[in-house]
């Protein structure tokens, strides 16, 4: 897939969470074909991932093993992108789980657990990537969903932490606007990941969500690259508090 170039992302210090697998690493590939130094914290080890992304790019990107619901680890990799890169000019908050369950099976554990992958960690990196885009302004594009915009069921923890990042995501752009720091939301569709495919598409749910699209075509993490690098670049400048929907026309806005 043909992406736009934009200039301005050549040498930005980009910061993503879970950008060593699944859409997140499509993301990695994107900011790095623009030229981006790229970090990355994602739990699991990505070392081929790395490996593939130096093979094709001729340069790696910084992968920084770590837990996001690890507060104080999750900040320290931010800070080790700027040692690395220099202070981060885009922060994309990617990582989430979307874990299915019932009201019935939840626990306080389980609430605090989702929320704290879903949602506190992204406030956090955004405190954390505002210290470092103060006096120079920047980007940062945190990731919901259309579950929560649909009311979807069966992951009820997972959706109410989507809304949550809309409306974290409006108030901070409102906080951080006067810095020259912008704050949007990417609400993707059901984007077929591997995960996805290998834990809850069936035949029959993809048929029945291709039925809600207007475009008759799945969603996959590469159709993510090209919305996120124009949040993230100065070819949205003027765009903030927003929440943008990529989802081939299942809802409608505005």
């Amino acid at each position: 897939m043909t992406q736009v170039i934009h200039p301005d992302l050549k040498g930005a210090s980009v910061y993503i969470t879970g950008g060593g697998s699944g859409l997140g690493a499509s993301l990695t590939d994107g900011f790095m074909g623009q030229g981006a130094n790229v970090a990355f914290i994602g739990r699991s080890d990505a070392s081929d991932f790395v490996a593939e992304m130096q093979g094709k790019h001729g340069r790696a990107p910084l992968f920084l093993q770590g837990d996001i619901t690890d507060t104080d680890q999750l900040l320290a990799t931010m800070r080790q992108a700027e040692a690395a890169h220099g202070p981060i000019r885009v922060l994309v908050n990617n990582a989430a789980n979307d874990k299915r369950h019932s009201l019935e099976e939840a626990t306080p554990e389980f609430w605090d657990w989702m929320q704290a992958i879903n949602l506190k960690a992204y406030y956090f990196a955004c405190k954390e990537a505002a210290r470092q885009m103060r006096g120079t302004g920047g980007s940062i594009v945190n990731f919901s969903s259309i579950s929560y915009m649909m009311g979807n069921a069966g992951y009820t923890a997972y959706t109410t932490a989507n809304a949550g990042i809309t409306g974290m995501t409006r108030s901070l752009a409102r906080e951080l606007g006067p810095q020259n720091i912008r704050v949007n939301a990417l609400a993707p569709g059901w984007v077929l990941t591997q995960k996805q495919l290998d834990q809850w598409a069936t035949p029959e749910g993809l048929e029945a969500h291709m039925e809600r699209q207007c475009l008759k075509e799945h969603l996959t993490p590469d159709d993510m690259i090209g919305p996120v690098l124009y949040l993230a670049s100065d070819a949205s400048r003027m765009m903030t508090s927003q929440c943008m929907v990529v989802d081939g026309g299942v809802v409608v806005t505005g």
